[in-house]
């Protein structure tokens, strides 16, 4: 018994030790064949250049809807009607020219852009980033925000996709694109430096997206867009000492540009509400005067005898916070809602009476035409 014992051992012993050097030395086995080329998933398109953090998609998405625009205009002498002076001087005329940038909104062709690009204009002309050219027609402006409304019949045009300026904060990155200095379509980039700029002497209305992306002339009616290519903006102006960037651009937000288009196209001009009240922006001190518990807002100053906001029972005194739900923070603010409003359909308005919340049901009327004053340039 004890000899088969030992038997087994050694027998179990040299299996295993031939079993170790077998796989130990034995040559590696060739690996499994490569799958067919078909049998492997094609890769996903990239295109050159788009790492991480870049922005060109958004640019591939928004710059086919920007457009150049070349104006002319036949400049004459202010005596050209004196018989006189055209007897010995004959007729005196300068063409100027000028440039600036456009959107295309619809893809029926209407473009907007800044009313001081187009302003007294003989002719105008749209050209596309692909090269096409257009002859196009004001179908309205409207000075009293810098905006103008043309139209351009061209088949399969580009419109731009919209975004939400009421939606930025100070800080979202921002891209300008335009035709600055007449080079070609540029793109620069910064960020949201702030918003709700207002008392600037520009408009009537001014409630500019403040930025930093480097805005020239010719950018003038270009697009101010997000990361991802949608409008948030007209770019419009620019504080310089030089006539060049400093890094303090301002476009009038998409929202508002979009109640311009949708009344000029409609009505061939822009109807605003009114409702005849003069406010000031709410500060600390008028807080404390008037006694009421709210940070921000606007005080009015003053009611229009016998108009909408005094037959609503409005009074000098009262405090406005809200329009049809939206918060107010500013007479700029307040202006450009009210100036949203279709007139004769009653809105809420939400306001203070010292301690005392006021709610307000006010019909707002047609804004009385005001007196137009020549843009400084």
């Amino acid at each position: 018994m004890k000899r088969l014992w030992l038997l087994f051992a050694q027998t179990v012993t040299v299996l295993l030790a031939a079993y170790f050097v077998f796989h130990t030395f034995a040559p590696q086995r060739a690996a499994p064949a490569a799958l067919p080329a078909a049998a492997v998933a094609p890769p996903l398109p990239t295109r050159e250049g788009d790492a991480p953090g870049s922005f060109s998609a958004a640019v591939r998405r928004a710059a086919p809807a920007v457009v150049s625009i070349n104006t002319s205009a036949t400049v004459r002498h202010p005596l050209s009607s004196d018989p006189w002076f055209r007897f010995f001087f004959g007729e005196q005329a300068e063409t100027h020219t000028g440039l600036g940038s456009g959107v295309i909104m619809e893809a029926s062709g209407y473009v907007l852009t800044n009313n001081h690009v187009v302003a007294n204009a003989d002719t105008i002309e749209v050209v596309l980033p692909d090269t096409r050219r257009a002859a196009a027609r004001l179908i309205g402006a409207d000075p009293e925000s810098d905006l103008a409304v043309l139209k351009i019949e061209l088949d399969a045009l580009p419109a731009i996709p919209l975004g939400n300026s009421d939606a930025l904060q100070v800080g979202d990155r921002v891209l300008a694109i335009g035709n600055p200095f007449g080079v070609g379509q540029t793109v620069t980039s910064g960020i949201v430096s702030a918003l709700g700029r207002s008392q600037l002497g520009l408009n009537t209305y001014e409630n500019f997206i403040q930025t930093d992306a480097a805005i020239n002339p010719g950018n003038s009616g270009g697009a101010l867009v997000d990361a991802d290519g949608r409008l948030l903006g007209i770019n419009t102006a620019i504080y310089s000492r030089s006539g060049g960037s400093m890094g303090i651009g301002f476009a009038i937000p998409v929202s508002t540009a979009q109640q311009v288009l949708g009344s000029i196209v409609q009505h061939g001009r822009v109807v605003r509400g009114w409702i005849g009240i003069e406010t000031v922006d709410l500060t600390p001190e008028l807080r404390d005067t008037f006694e009421v518990p709210v940070q921000r807002g606007a005080l009015v100053a003053g009611v229009v005898a016998n108009g909408p906001a005094a037959r609503a029972g409005l009074r000098p005194g009262d405090v406005i916070t809200s329009v049809a739900g939206k918060d107010i923070g500013s007479t700029a603010e307040l202006m450009s809602r009210t100036a949203a409003l279709a007139p004769g359909q009653a809105v809420r308005f939400e306001g203070w009476r010292s301690k005392k919340a006021m709610p307000f049901d006010i019909t707002p009327i047609q804004r009385p035409q005001a007196q137009r004053t020549q843009r400084l340039r």
